[in-house]
């Protein structure tokens, strides 16, 4: 049996990346926040690397906190990758994947990480 490819880009959704942000006190965002800085670690010691698209840009600049914004800008600046990818075919894989039942920036988010062969 085949080893499964790894990628060597991860995707990470806006909601993932803000979870350092959230309130702690809840199980469930606690450990999703820890899921996040281990993935973020990774990162930072450049043994993946972030994918970022548009729908990245999109959604962070609809965070209302401004130092939320600012250090998730901070973290694409630093270690994020802009993915390369064809409009028309990331466009139709978006479609597919809402017209599945995803929401639009879901089905967008999952597209971008498609267009690389990314983890999501």
């Amino acid at each position: 049996m085949k080893k499964p490819v790894k990628s060597e880009y991860i995707y990470l959704d806006v909601c993932a990346l803000c979870r350092p942000f959230d309130d702690q006190r809840y199980m469930r965002i606690h450990l999703e926040c820890e899921a996040v800085n281990m993935i973020l670690n990774k990162i930072r010691l450049k043994k993946i690397k972030l994918a970022v698209s548009p729908v990245h840009y999109r959604e962070i600049g609809d965070i209302p906190d401004p130092f939320e914004r600012y250090n998730i800008m901070s973290l694409f600046n630093n270690y994020g990758e802009s993915i390369k990818f064809n409009m028309k075919s990331t466009r139709q894989r978006a479609e597919h994947h809402f017209s599945a039942g995803f929401g639009v920036a879901d089905a967008a988010h999952l597209a971008f990480a498609e267009a690389v062969n990314a983890d999501f």
